[in-house]
């Protein structure tokens, strides 16, 4: 792939370049805004958006919120885990960082001396947004559009090519997914433990919160027999 990434025909640098050069363009001050976002600020933005996605969840309740609750528990550990998958894969593939192999590149962040493909943002990113996603479309979209322009920012940072976070894009999305099964199976029953804990109950729904979803006929009937009970 390094081979590949040397050929001034390839798309993969041909973008890469055309992405980097707005940063050759832009504003000092705006370059150092976009290494921040790029390094630090989005991932923060995730997080929060992910203990927003619980706020929301805990205080709506619901018959649901033990398994929203369990797949934003899995999100982060996705996220993890999906990086530790990327370890060997960067030392297969050993594609150096793009500021390398091509002269020119705008590097606003120094110090990368480890292998480029494939990104550990993205991949964070990406599985932390598929997480948000089973556990919320509305906050998933959300967090899906974070994880792009994560991506976009790599990018323009010079410290990845596009394939780098496409790769990372890849990674991200199958291990959260295809591992989701087995995790919420795990998970779900956890987290409905903790929600019928007098102590830590909160956690996954608010006090004054519904637990469950619309009443059964029987339920309806025993509410319905109580009413009539205290009204007497």
């Amino acid at each position: 792939m390094a081979g590949l990434a040397e050929s001034g025909s390839n798309p993969d640098v041909d973008l890469l370049y055309d992405i980097n050069g707005l940063a050759k363009q832009a504003p000092r001050w705006f370059d150092r805004v976009m290494e921040f976002v790029g390094e630090y600020g989005l991932l923060l933005a995730m997080v929060l958006l992910l203990l927003w996605c619980w706020w929301s969840v805990r205080r709506r309740g619901g018959e649901d919120a033990a398994s929203s609750v369990a797949a934003l528990v899995w999100a982060p550990l996705a996220a993890g885990l999906a990086v530790l998958v990327n370890v060997p894969i960067r030392g297969f593939v050993e594609r150096p960082r793009p500021f390398v192999d091509h002269q020119g590149i705008d590097v606003l962040v120094t110090g990368k001396t480890d292998y480029s493909f494939v990104s550990d943002h993205a991949t964070l990113t990406m599985a932390m947004a598929v997480g948000l996603f089973v556990a919320s479309r509305a906050f998933g979209l959300v967090g899906l559009g974070l994880a792009l322009l994560e991506g976009f920012c790599r990018v323009y940072m010079g410290v990845h090519y596009p394939t780098d976070v496409v790769g990372g894009f890849a990674l991200g999305t199958a291990v959260a997914l295809l591992l989701s099964p087995l995790a919420m199976a795990l998970l779900t029953p956890l987290v409905r433990a903790v929600e019928h804990s007098p102590r830590a109950g909160w956690l996954v729904r608010a006090r004054g919160a519904r637990a469950t979803g619309p009443l059964s006929p029987g339920t309806r009937t025993g509410a319905a027999a109580q009413e009539r009970d205290l009204a007497a």
